[in-house]
């Protein structure tokens, strides 16, 4: 295991969601969840952030497992960008669905996931 490989890969999920949740989409996001910016700032940023990027580790930690050693870009990044699609983001459907939520707020996370889970692929498979 490329033990800094898979840091790597867990700061850019963490900074991917920095943007995502911020400039790019963070305001059709709280809008979509209901939520104002000041509930949004609530909480304790150190368990929000430090808890965001200790599960983006064992989530980068799971994945280098699942791609193995050596894993070749190709084959990362695709393995990837399936996982964070077809696994996540799917799943993040289904229960989307049943909880009548909108399909404006499924694409804004399971893009994310998506895309996570494809710079995932891309740190893994060229550090890796």
């Amino acid at each position: 295991m490329n033990w800094i490989a898979v840091l790597v890969a867990a700061v850019s999920a963490f900074v991917l969601g920095g943007l995502w949740y911020g400039p790019l989409f963070g305001k059709k996001w709280l809008a979509y969840n209901g939520m104002s910016e000041e509930e949004a700032r609530s909480g304790h940023p150190a368990k929000v952030f430090g808890g965001a990027f200790v599960l983006s580790l064992i989530a980068a930690f799971v994945f280098a497992m699942f791609l193995g050693p050596e894993p070749g870009l190709q084959f990362a990044v695709s393995a990837g960008f399936a996982a964070g699609l077809c696994w996540v983001a799917a799943t993040f459907g289904i229960n989307y669905l049943f909880s009548r939520r909108p399909l404006g707020l499924w694409l804004i996370d399971g893009g994310y996931a998506t895309a996570m889970f494809t710079l995932y692929g891309v740190a893994l498979g060229l550090l890796g």
